[in-house]
């Protein structure tokens, strides 16, 4: 019984490819939407968009942080205004001091760098998530 049994050769198999669903045009556009997420950082209440919903996101989870160490000077600043007169001179100047470091945090984001605030910024790192 000597058939002769023709084995066909064993295809070989593709090695598998991985699909990522972003292009190479979408990859500035994507910079492009991380950055606008990343200034919301710097705009109060706003910080918490990015803080909750980016963690995957070096950059804007990075400046997610900061921003929301800057919100909490602001509300630690808004009970400070409630204080006659001592609050009433303390808390104009820290605003103002708020608004700076946000413009400065937005300039940081603008110029795509992970640059610490200054005075706030290292309390930034204490975060832990």
């Amino acid at each position: 019984m000597d058939e002769d049994i023709q084995k066909e050769p064993l295809e070989e198999q593709a090695p598998e490819q991985t699909f990522t669903s972003e292009t190479p045009e979408q990859a500035p556009k994507k910079a492009e939407d991380n950055k606008l997420i990343a200034i919301l950082s710097y705009i109060g209440v706003l910080c918490l968009i990015p803080f909750l919903t980016k963690k995957d996101d070096e950059f804007v989870f990075f400046h997610a942080k900061q921003g929301v160490v800057l919100f909490i000077a602001e509300v630690i600043t808004a009970f400070v205004a409630a204080i006659p007169f001592l609050g009433w001179v303390i808390a104009p100047l820290a605003s103002l001091l708020w608004i700076i470091l946000s413009i400065v945090g937005t300039i940081n984001v603008l110029g795509e760098k992970t640059k610490e605030l200054p005075i706030l910024g290292k309390y930034a790192n204490k975060i832990k998530i």
